[in-house]
């Protein structure tokens, strides 16, 4: 879904992915190019990372130490614009010097410099054991907050394919390949995490994600002040779902409070509808109890859907030679979902077994239930085989030999 900013390079990056252009740490060979770096934006990110202007000459250049003890004989000269026939040189020598610090946010600047991103930000605020105190990140806490925060991200994305108290499997498979080339760093401390989220892919998700917290909150609020749970069911149409109370409900266990903060790609600037500085979105174990009850809420109240599926048959099963029995459908048309599992008669079943002997996908009609992440059709009706074209019969029987152990499973009358 994203790759991580600290994971190690080695190997294939995944289609569709893209590597931490600084993975293994700064490298003075690799820095932007000056010409394609606005002064104005490097200051914003520069400022939003804490670090600090002392001096310079106002219009024309300013200084800039990090935040912590690596600001000591630590400084950058960036100018102010390019109007001046230095500026093209001193802000090389500005990016030169970043890729070299020692500042754990130098490397973020970085990343939001080569391209373009909306920042989510990720801190939880968790008692410092021994280790913490020493300057080591908790294995479990870190894990935790990457974990919470992958689910937050694909909340996000589900919700901009489509607004639902529960998703289950629907868009799942678009929902991960929206979050496709999102960067993930955490602190050296293991409490705060930030993501960068490509303007050109993923603003989408980002401008979703923040009207969705944004009325969590608020509903989270509404609860404990009133014990109902009508602004939960408002709260769908902004993209509240049982996968973001999850989500954060991953996020907050074990914390004493959790902060979820979003900044907009200062060369983009902030999208329509939004604030410029949007505020920062707490949560604290005192909501749980909301959260959990709106999540039950969701499942139970999300519908089944009624169907038309289109599907190829990749795995049959019955209890004996004879009688109803159990199919499995990779879903080519008519639902959100990767795989269905049905039910059939043994009418049904048999047309599906001849079907997927001769390499021809199958037409259900029926209904996605709930339970299972809407991955069971049932009330199957009007089972019938679909004609395709060569390619996509060759297509279909090559996926039959490949699996061929689906069959043999089948015969023995093996249980799924």
């Amino acid at each position: 879904m994203h790759r991580s900013t600290d994971e190690p390079t080695g190997g294939t990056v995944p289609a569709g992915s893209r590597a931490h252009p600084y993975t293994d740490g700064p490298d003075p060979g690799r820095t932007p190019d000056p010409a394609r770096v606005d002064p104005a934006v490097l200051g914003t990110l520069l400022r939003r990372h804490g670090w600090h202007r002392r001096g310079g000459a106002q219009g024309r250049y300013g200084r800039w130490i990090p935040p912590g003890p690596s600001s000591t004989g630590t400084s950058l000269l960036v100018p102010d614009t390019t109007a001046f026939p230095d500026s093209e040189d001193l802000l090389a020598e500005a990016l030169t010097a970043l890729t070299r610090s020692a500042a754990p946010s130098a490397r973020d600047i970085l990343v939001a410099l080569t391209v373009p991103s909306d920042e989510i930000h990720w801190w939880r605020d968790v008692p410092e054991g021994a280790a913490g105190a020493a300057g080591a990140a908790d294995w479990t806490g870190a894990d935790q907050l990457r974990t919470a925060a992958r689910q937050i991200l694909l909340a996000g994305a589900l919700a901009v394919r489509g607004r639902a108290g529960y998703h289950g499997a629907r868009h799942l498979r678009k929902a991960r390949n929206a979050l496709d080339g999102t960067l993930v760093g955490p602190a050296a401390d293991g409490r705060a995490l930030t993501a960068f989220v490509p303007v050109t892919s993923g603003r989408a998700v980002a401008v979703q994600l923040y009207a969705a917290l944004h009325a969590a909150r608020e509903a989270v609020d509404y609860q404990r002040a009133t014990g109902g749970m009508e602004a939960f069911d408002a709260a769908v149409a902004a993209g509240v779902s049982r996968e973001l109370t999850e989500a954060v409900v991953a996020l907050v266990r074990g914390a004493e409070g959790t902060r979820i903060t979003l900044a907009w790609a200062p060369a983009a600037g902030a999208p329509a509808g939004c604030p410029a500085g949007p505020e920062p979105v707490e949560f604290s174990p005192g909501d749980l109890p909301a959260l959990r009850l709106a999540g039950a809420r969701y499942l139970q109240d999300e519908p089944a859907v009624a169907v038309r599926i289109t599907g190829a048959v990749v795995r049959l099963r019955r209890s004996g030679p004879r009688g109803s029995g159990v199919v499995r459908l990779r879903v080519l048309a008519g639902a959100e979902v990767a795989h269905v599992r049905i039910e059939l008669d043994e009418e049904a079943y048999r047309i599906a077994g001849h079907a997927h002997l001769v390499g021809l996908p199958l037409r259900v009609e029926g209904r996605l239930e709930n339970r299972g992440g809407f991955r069971r059709l049932t009330g199957a009706s009007q089972v019938a085989p679909v004609q395709v074209d060569e390619a996509e019969r060759d297509r279909l029987m090559k996926s039959l030999h490949e699996n061929v152990d689906f069959f043999e499973e089948a015969c023995t009358g093996d249980e799924e």
